[in-house]
């Protein structure tokens, strides 16, 4: 079971779709200013910060393909990083990401400590704020919805810890395929998650189908200090 703690900061995570979560949000100009955010002018969603988990391995490496041939559906991930006060791209953010493999299991832990690197990783944002990664959809384990961990890091501080979410419907599709299927039925779904339960909605990915793999994006402000 995961701990519970969780940090102060706030972040602010935009979606709304695929498109919103790959292009950026629209709505921030040349001229956004941090009042218009405020006034709603600029539309931003307040989400809590979620809980890091005992999975993470300080000083991952900074690589886009992070499956190291591990079997699974491909998963194509496009996250974004703004400054949730002027909704603007932040270029050179470090996100960082970790989750589980297709059977469920963690590299460093349990049945996948003999391997302390897969499905896990950091990348570097464009000018436009966009780190992409290459990995395969999340597999299950007793008591959690599928998630991924990710924390944003800007000037060497952590400036956010969440977790992002997949559209139950899209994965119960993505499970009827091997090595999901291999398995028995998941125990946990995004309605009866307890870390879900805390802002789990504003932290869904936008997916969308690419062939056989899936593109799932989704844009996240954070507070620079």
């Amino acid at each position: 079971m995961e701990h519970t703690r969780l940090t102060r900061r706030g972040s602010l995570i935009g979606f709304g779709g695929f498109l919103f979560g790959v292009l950026g949000w629209k709505a921030a100009g040349a001229d956004a200013e941090p009042s218009a955010v405020e006034s709603g002018a600029i539309s931003c969603v307040l989400a809590p910060e979620q809980t890091e988990g005992p999975y993470y391995i300080d000083g991952e490496k900074l690589r886009r393909n992070i499956t190291e041939g591990r079997p699974g559906v491909p998963l194509l991930l496009r996250l974004r990083v703004v400054d949730a006060s002027t909704c603007k791209p932040i270029k050179g953010a470090a996100v960082d990401i970790w989750h589980a493999d297709a059977l469920g299991d963690y590299s460093g832990f349990g049945s996948g400590s003999g391997n302390r690197t897969f499905m896990r990783g950091i990348q570097k944002t464009d000018a436009t704020g966009l780190a992409r990664f290459r990995s395969v959809w999340p597999g299950w384990y007793q008591g959690r919805t599928v998630h991924i961990h990710v924390k944003v890091h800007v000037g060497g501080r952590v400036v956010h810890t969440g977790q992002l979410y997949f559209p139950d419907s899209v994965t119960d599709r993505v499970f009827r395929r091997k090595p999901y299927s291999r398995r028995g039925k998941r125990t946990t779904r995004n309605g009866n998650d307890f870390v879900f339960a805390q802002g789990g909605k504003r932290s869904l990915l936008g997916i969308r189908k690419s062939g056989s793999a899936y593109i799932a994006a989704i844009t996240m402000g954070v507070h620079r200090s």
